[in-house]
């Protein structure tokens, strides 16, 4: 038996059957390049869902964790530490708003920003207690725990989790005209991704992202943006709302924001958002630990550059001319998505 079926063999016989990977076994990587146990070098085209826009073990993020490495890894949030104030201040900054809520992973960062838009609803707009409603869209992805299972609309997600979570509408993506028809006074919230990633990288129909914006503005509602696939460069923007202009009430980050090295996420908005937070009604172990924020500033840092947003465009270009080239000539049926992030049909 080889290394990679030794291996192969181990894992189904020891690990939950909740994925069925390729039969690779990965022992390193660099750049957009992994390396088997075998020796085989393979392009990676998936990018740790987006977690690795930078790329395998870059130098920059690399460093920045071996030298916090050495410092402190962990507080208790009983206590400060010397990275949180800047991490808060560097994030919040880039994206344009006051206050940032640091979390491990995305669907944590998505609860989070389903918990502050309830409490928000209730404490701020004055929704009576328990009828606060979150418009979300047809074919999303927010993640994997039983609350976001609930209001998606993919069987393989959702079956045998319930009961389900209330508290969700769900309308089809783009549809603005459905979106209007289901708000109502208890609606607190409109989530969603501004391109869809897992459904298919989905792309909204022009101006649908500026009218969910304005939509939500008139009937005094949230407009939460889950940019964790569609953020942070890959789209040739730092976020993929900036596209049409838009910027949402809140961002929930994720993946990229730890550069492929820890788990970062968080949840950013305005004060008068955030601020609804007293001590001791959400928080984390491990959310805005000194390691993360260590790799967060240094990914921060180099998306103040606009070196990488600019490289997914000029890339970006290339690689969807390329594959309207595979279209016209039959092999590829539909091409969409923007900068580096495409999907497409095969014929």
């Amino acid at each position: 038996m080889s290394t990679t079926e030794s291996a192969i063999a181990s894992a189904e016989a020891h690990s939950a059957h909740n994925y069925h990977p390729l039969p690779i076994v990965v022992a390193s990587a660099d750049g957009a390049w992994m390396t088997d146990v075998e020796g085989r070098r393979y392009l990676d085209m998936l990018a740790g869902y987006s977690a690795l826009n930078f790329g395998h073990a870059n130098r920059r993020l690399i460093d920045a964790a071996k030298a916090q490495l050495e410092r402190v890894t962990l507080t208790s949030r009983a206590f400060h530490h010397d990275r949180f104030a800047d991490f808060c201040t560097r994030l919040a900054e880039l994206c344009g708003m006051e206050m940032v809520l640091p979390m491990n992973t995305g669907a944590e960062a998505v609860e989070t920003a389903v918990k502050t838009a309830r409490k928000w609803g209730y404490q701020v707009k004055g929704v009576p207690d328990g009828m606060a409603k979150i418009i979300v869209a047809a074919n999303n992805f927010h993640g994997r725990t039983t609350t976001i299972v609930s209001f998606s609309t993919d069987a393989e997600a959702r079956a045998d989790f319930g009961p389900y979570t209330p508290g969700f509408e769900i309308v089809p993506f783009g549809d603005l005209t459905a979106m209007e028809a289901a708000m109502t006074e208890n609606t607190v919230a409109v989530l969603l991704e501004p391109i869809q990633g897992e459904a298919g990288v989905l792309m909204p129909p022009a101006g649908y992202l500026a009218g969910v914006r304005e939509l939500t503005r008139q009937r005094n509602v949230l407009f939460i943006a889950d940019e964790i696939q569609s953020g942070l460069g890959r789209t040739g923007k730092t976020f993929a709302c900036e596209h049409e202009g838009v910027v949402p009430d809140m961002y929930v980050l994720g993946k990229a924001l730890g550069g492929g090295v820890v788990p970062v996420s968080a949840v950013v908005s305005s004060a008068r958002i955030l601020g609804v937070y007293r001590p001791g009604e959400h928080g984390s172990t491990f959310g805005g630990n000194p390691l993360a924020c260590a790799v967060a500033l240094e990914v921060i840092a180099m998306l103040r550059t606009g070196e990488f947003q600019q490289r997914a465009t000029e890339l970006g270009d290339h690689l969807h001319h390329e594959l309207g080239v595979l279209a016209g000539g039959g092999a590829v049926e539909t091409v969409r998505g923007r900068g580096l992030w495409a999907g497409l049909d095969i014929v």
